[in-house]
C-alpha cells in the first residue's frame, strides 16, 4: 500500500523553531541584498499609488477613463479582483481547519496575511470612486440630521460596506489569534530588549500553559466557525452589485456561486505565486512540500472547472431565455469589440488549468508558477469583461461607447500591486510566515504515523 509522503521534513521541534524564527531574527544588516532590492522596487510602486490618488482627488475623477455608458470600469474591476484574491486565506485557514486538513498548516499564515493585504487594496477603489473619500462616513449608518440623509439599505453597495468590513475584521482577529503562540516563541528567543518588549506585548502574556492552550483552541475554533460563512457571503454580496440590477449580462442568479468559485480560484492562484517565490528564496522546501502544492493545484483545477461551467451556463440561459438583449450581450461579449478580453478570460481560466489533469503538470514547479500567473490574469479579465462588455452597448445605439483606460487607471492599479507586495515582504521579514505551533503538531502526528523513523529531506 502506498503511503502519503510526509508534510513536514524536519528532525525535531528545535529545527522547526530555528528554521522559521531565523527568518525573523536575522540581522537587518545581514538580510539578503535581493530582499532590499525587491522591497525598494515595490515601495517605489507604492509611492506611485499615493501620487495617483493625490492627483485624482486634487483634479477629479474625470482623470479615469470612465465614461457614459461605462460608469464602472477599471476601478470596480480592480475592487472585485482584489476581494477575490483575499478569499483563499480564510478558506485555507477556516474551512480546511474545520475539516481537519493538516496540509493547510504550512501555508495558512501566508494566505491569511494575503487576505488582509488584498482587502486593503480592494477598499481603495470604491472609496475613491465616490469622488469624495473624505465623506466616507456617509456609507455607515450614522444619522445625519444636517443633511436629513439616511443610507439606502436596499442598495447592495451598502451591503458591500458591511460585508467587506466584517470580513476584514474577522480575518484580522483570526490571523492575530493564530500568531500569539509564535509571537511568544519569538519573545522567548529574543536577545535584544526591544524585541522582548515588542513581542512580549503582542503575545498577550502567553506562557503555553494548559489553560492558555485550551482558551486558544476554543477561540480559534469559534473564529473559524464565524469565518466560514463569511467566505461564502462576502463575494456573494459583491455579486449582488450586479445580479440585483436589470442590466443584460448582470441580471442572473448564477452570479453568487460563480463569483465565490472564481474568488477561491484566483485566491489559490495568488497564494501559489507567493509561496513558490517564498519557497525558493527562503529555502522552505522541507515545510512547503510538493504535497502542499499539488493539493492546491487540485483545488485550482476544480474551481477553474466550476468557473468554466458557469460560463457555459450563462451562454445557455441567454439563448434559452429568448431575451434578445441577453442574447446580444453574450454574443457581443464573445465576438464584439472586446472579443480579445473574453477569449483571454476563457483561455486563462478554463483551458490552461485543464493541464492539471496530468500529474506531471501538477508537480512541475515552472508549470504551476506560469498557471498561477495566467489564472490571475484571466480572473482580472473576467471582472473586466463582466463590467465593461455589459455596459458599453446600451439599449439605444446612440448611447454606445468604448472604454479606454487612461495612464492614471493603469498606474493606480499597478500601485495597488506594489502596495500588496510591499506589505507581504514586510510581513515575511518581521513575522513568522509559517505557523510554528501548528507545523509542530503535524510533525508530532507524522512521527507517530511513521513510528518515529527519521524522514530524509528529498531534493525536489
Amino acid at each position: 500500500m502506498e503511503v502519503n509522503p510526509p508534510l513536514v521534513r524536519a528532525r525535531d521541534y528545535h529545527d522547526l523553531s530555528e528554521q522559521i524564527s531565523s527568518i525573523v531574527e536575522g540581522d537587518v544588516i545581514k538580510t539578503p541584498r535581493k530582499y532590499w532590492i525587491t522591497l525598494g522596487i515595490t515601495s517605489s510602486i507604492t509611492i506611485l499609488l499615493a501620487a495617483m490618488l493625490t492627483y485624482l482627488v486634487s483634479t477629479g475623477i474625470g482623470v479615469w477613463g470612465n465614461n457614459r455608458p461605462i460608469g464602472w470600469a477599471w476601478d470596480i474591476t480592480n475592487f472585485v479582483f482584489w476581494i477575490g484574491i483575499g478569499h483563499a486565506g480564510t478558506l485555507i485557514s477556516a474551512i480546511l481547519f474545520l475539516f481537519r486538513q493538516k496540509w493547510r498548516t504550512s501555508i495558512n499564515r501566508s494566505a491569511e496575511a494575503m487576505t488582509l493585504f488584498a482587502v486593503m487594496c480592494a477598499g481603495i477603489f470604491p472609496l475613491f470612486h465616490t469622488g469624495r473619500p473624505w465623506r466616507a462616513y456617509w456609507l455607515f449608518p450614522v444619522p445625519n440630521t444636517d443633511l436629513s440623509m439616511w443610507q439606502n439599505f436596499r442598495s447592495p453597495l451598502i451591503w458591500d460596506v458591511f460585508a467587506v468590513s466584517t470580513y476584514f475584521t474577522v480575518s484580522l482577529l483570526f490571523w492575530y489569534t493564530g500568531l500569539v503562540p509564535d509571537l511568544a516563541t519569538l519573545r522567548d528567543r529574543a536577545v535584544s530588549k526591544l524585541r522582548q518588549v515588542v513581542f512580549g506585548i503582542l503575545s498577550l502574556g502567553w506562557r503555553g500553559s494548559a489553560r492558555h492552550w485550551t482558551n486558544y483552541e476554543a477561540a480559534y475554533l469559534i473564529l473559524a466557525g464565524i469565518s466560514t460563512p463569511l467566505v461564502l457571503s462576502v463575494h456573494t454580496i459583491v455579486s449582488f452589485d450586479f445580479a440585483t440590477s436589470v442590466i443584460p449580462g448582470w441580471h442572473t442568479t448564477i452570479f453568487p456561486p460563480y463569483f465565490v468559485a472564481g474568488a477561491i480560484f484566483s485566491g489559490f492562484a495568488c497564494v501559489m505565486t507567493l509561496l513558490l517565490i517564498a519557497r525558493w528564496t527562503l529555502n522552505l522546501q522541507n515545510l512547503i512540500t510538493m504535497k502542499h502544492l499539488e493539493n492546491m493545484n487540485k483545488i485550482i483545477l476544480v474551481t477553474g472547472s466550476v468557473v468554466g461551467y458557469a460560463y457555459a451556463c450563462e451562454f445557455f440561459i441567454a439563448w434559452y431565455s429568448g431575451n434578445i438583449y441577453e442574447r446580444f450581450t453574450f454574443w457581443n461579449r464573445a465576438f464584439g469589440p472586446y472579443w480579445w478580453a473574453a477569449w483571454s478570460m476563457y483561455s486563462c481560466n478554463v483551458f490552461i488549468p485543464q493541464l492539471y489533469w496530468i500529474k506531471a503538470m501538477r508537480r512541475s514547479l515552472p508549470v504551476m508558477f506560469i498557471i498561477s500567473i495566467t489564472t490571475n490574469i484571466g480572473m482580472w479579465f473576467e471582472r473586466f469583461v463582466i463590467i465593461v462588455t455589459s455596459l458599453h452597448r446600451d439599449f439605444l445605439p446612440s448611447s454606445w461607447g468604448y472604454f479606454r483606460p487612461t495612464w492614471v487607471d493603469m498606474c493606480t492599479f499597478a500601485g495597488t500591486i506594489g502596495l500588496f507586495l510591499t506589505l507581504f515582504l514586510l510581513f515575511a521579514r518581521f513575522l513568522p510566515m509559517i505557523a510554528i505551533s501548528e507545523v509542530k503538531g503535524v510533525l508530532a502526528y507524522e512521527k507517530q504515523l511513521f513510528k518515529g523513523q527519521a524522514v530524509e529531506v528529498a531534493a525536489e
